[in-house]
Order: C-alpha cells, then sequence, then structure tokens
C-alpha cells in the first residue's frame, strides 16, 4: 500500500477527481486530498472527507497543532495534482507557496505527477507551455491533457485525461525499480533521406512512442539513451535521459550499432525510411528542370541488431503495417516478426487517424515466431508501459504496478 497526496485545483475537471480517489483507494492505496478553496467550489469538503477518510484542508491555518504541509510532504510516496490549472502551474514553476497544497508540492521529496486540464488557448499559450517546461526540467512529471471536448461546445488539447489514465500514470511512478542496472537504448522519430539540401524523403511519425518507451524504461531505473531522428524538441523537454539526434537510416544505424555494442535492451521503435535517393544533389534541383530519382534500399538496422545480439540481451522492434492485396496488416506482421527474429515486434495498423502523432494506439505484441503474446491500446503512455512490462516478463523480472 502506499501514501498517496491527491492535490484538486479549481478546474471544472475536479469532479473527475472524485473517481480518480476512488480508483486509487480501490487499489488499496492511502489517499490524502488537498483541495485549493476554488477546488471546493467545484466539490465540496465532505465527498473527498467521506471518500478518503482524511480530513480535506485547503490552508497551512486550517491546523496549527502541526506543520500540516510538512508532515503531509513527508508522508506521501506520491503527489499527484489532478487537475492542475493554467494558475497552479504557474505558481508552482515560480516557487509560490500560500495554501496548503503550494507549501506541500514544496515540501514533497517524493514523485511528483501533475495533469493539466485547462481551454485550448491557455494550454497552448507560451507562459504555460514555458511553466511546464520548468516543471519537467526539475523533475515533475507533467501528464499531457487529452484532445475532446471542452467545458462548453469547442473541442480541443486541455482535456483532463479520463482517471483509469491518470491513475496508470500514477501508479507507474510508484513502480519498484526493476530495470535498475539496465542499460537500455531507444529510437524514436522517422529518418529523412536528403534529395537536395531541401528535400528530402520522410514519413510521418512523430517519436512520442518512442519518447514514451524511453520514459517509461528510465521511470523503472534504467539508463537510457533515446536516439532521435527528427523529433520535435518540443517532445523531449524533462524526459530523464540521454538523447542524441540523428537525421538520417545510416546515422541511426551507426549510433544504434554503437550504442548496442553494451546494451542490455535494444528498442527500435523509429520508423526508418526503406529507400533513399541513390545521389543527392549538393544544390536545390529547380523545379523547372524537373526530378527524377533512383532510389535504393536503406539498411535494415533491426535484422542487423538482431544478428549481433548479445547473449542476455533482449531486442524489440516495431511494426507500422497497412493492408493490400498481399495480405491483411496482421499477416504482414507476423511474417515480419518471422523474418526478423526479434524478441518482441510490437505491430499497429496505421492510417491517417491513427499510429502516427499525437493520437492513441493500439498495439500487438509478437514473439519471433509471429505468435501473439500481449496487446495493448490507449494513449501512448499506456502503450509504452505496457511494452516495458512485457520486456520486463521476457527477461524474469518482476512487472511494474499498473
Amino acid at each position: 500500500m502506499a501514501r498517496i497526496a491527491l492535490g484538486v485545483t479549481g478546474g471544472i475537471a475536479a469532479y473527475k477527481a472524485v473517481l480518480l480517489l476512488r480508483l486509487l483507494s480501490e487499489a488499496g492505496h492511502d489517499v490524502r486530498v488537498i483541495p485549493t478553496a476554488n477546488a471546493l467550489r467545484m466539490v465540496g469538503t465532505a465527498t473527498w472527507e467521506a471518500l478518503s477518510g482524511h480530513p480535506a484542508h485547503t490552508s497551512v491555518f486550517e491546523d496549527t497543532t502541526g506543520a500540516e504541509h510538512v508532515e503531509v510532504g513527508t508522508w506521501a510516496d506520491l503527489l499527484v495534482v489532478a487537475p492542475a490549472t493554467a494558475s497552479f502551474l504557474a505558481r508552482a514553476a515560480a516557487g509560490i507557496a500560500d495554501d496548503l497544497l503550494g507549501t506541500t508540492y514544496l515540501v514533497a521529496t517524493c514523485p511528483v505527477l501533475v495533469v493539466p486540464a485547462m481551454h485550448t488557448q491557455m494550454w497552448q499559450h507560451p507562459a504555460t507551455r514555458a511553466n511546464v517546461q520548468v516543471l519537467r526540467a526539475r523533475g515533475t512529471h507533467v501528464l499531457e491533457p487529452a484532445t475532446g471536448r471542452l467545458t462548453g461546445t469547442d473541442s480541443g488539447p486541455g482535456r483532463l485525461p479520463e482517471p483509469p489514465e491518470i491513475a496508470a500514470a500514477a501508479l507507474a511512478l510508484l513502480a519498484e525499480p526493476v530495470l535498475r542496472g539496465t542499460r537500455v537504448v531507444v529510437s524514436a522519430g522517422g529518418t529523412r533521406e536528403p534529395i537536395d539540401p531541401v528535400r528530402f524523403i520522410g514519413n510521418r511519425s512523430s517519436g512520442r512512442q518512442g519518447i514514451e518507451i524511453a520514459r517509461a524504461a528510465a521511470q523503472l531505473g534504467a539508463e537510457v539513451e533515446l536516439v532521435a531522428a527528427n523529433v520535435d524538441s518540443a517532445l523531449l523537454a524533462g524526459l530523464p535521459v540521454v538523447v542524441t539526434h540523428v537525421e538520417t537510416a545510416a546515422q541511426l544505424a551507426e549510433r544504434m550499432v554503437t550504442r548496442a555494442a553494451d546494451a542490455d535492451i535494444v528498442v527500435m521503435a523509429a520508423a526508418v525510411a526503406d529507400f533513399r535517393p541513390a545521389a543527392a544533389s549538393d544544390h536545390k534541383v529547380k523545379k523547372d528542370t524537373g526530378l527524377a530519382l533512383t532510389l535504393e534500399q536503406t539498411p535494415d538496422i533491426l535484422a542487423g541488431l538482431v544478428a549481433r545480439r548479445r547473449p542476455g540481451q533482449t531486442v524489440v522492434g516495431f511494426a507500422a503495417e497497412t493492408g493490400d492485396d498481399a495480405g491483411t496488416p496482421r499477416a504482414h506482421a507476423e511474417a515480419k516478426a518471422r523474418r526478423k527474429g526479434a524478441d518482441l515486434l510490437v505491430f499497429n495498423e496505421v492510417s491517417d487517424t491513427k499510429g502516427f502523432g499525437d493520437v492513441p494506439n493500439d498495439v500487438v505484441m509478437l514473439d519471433a515466431a509471429g505468435s501473439e503474446v500481449a496487446r495493448a491500446a490507449g494513449s501512448k503512455a499506456d502503450v509504452a508501459r505496457a511494452v516495458i512490462h512485457e520486456v520486463a516478463r521476457l527477461r524474469g523480472v518482476a512487472r511494474m504496478s499498473r
């Protein structure tokens, strides 16, 4: 049983924190709620106290027999703030502590998970983005908001994730560091193969899935390097791993082979261009001259990593597939699993609305024989945790908490 402090701020999504409290409590954890004064305008004190079994104070002056913020801050194994308003993010980044939640945040030495929820324009405002970057740089875990219907009739990023997703992210931070002492190298993003100085052949991979896998491995205590191929630097903010940037398939192959030499776990989540121009122009090809490309295959990085696999090393590949006249996406993935020989091949079907980018994922994990061993669906973070679960199982170590 873990001791969890649940901070609730005055956003309209505060009602969802009631279900989060119930989920955490029913999972066997001891939860104390720290609402702000504005949160109590959304959900009353009686609700928090009845469901948690503890008093729910907002001010450091409500219980002056002791320093409650110090007591709760040192008592907690985990501090979760959900929802976290733009005001809370700003105050936390500035170190302002004029209520019980603010003072508890500054005292806490345990992991902290902050779950923002606000209107899209507020979430995307440069001030809010800067505050999030500050918090992440200081080691605070900030869960990205969901995209969907907001308070009014509009939709967009800023919606509080559903309570089961928040609970899963929170409990992952309580996991035993079962990968401590393990070296992990993960690739993410999509390679770009130059045509000329301004044009390239690439793909739609954002790198989000590989980033979340790196984050999940680091949360379990692993020493992680992320090899990022053309990944937006904003996605890497606060990531507690070493990041190496590459652009082309050749550069990615070189780095992965070098780092895999002493890695215990190798995860090839990057989307590698299958073809590249046989020769790139040194100057921009003018439109009026036309463009004809001769393509050649890029190196098969995953197959090369499998061929070089050391005893005891675990190699994980990814397969983004679509169907065609030759077979279904699943059939193509099963054939690839048998052909590549990785310990685990994570297959997902891709389209305009799933797989790549800031969208949920739905994967099937296959062994080297092409047989299904596990499934996962949900956010990129959910899928990442499930993949690391399976890797841990393959290596014979305890699974992390869900």
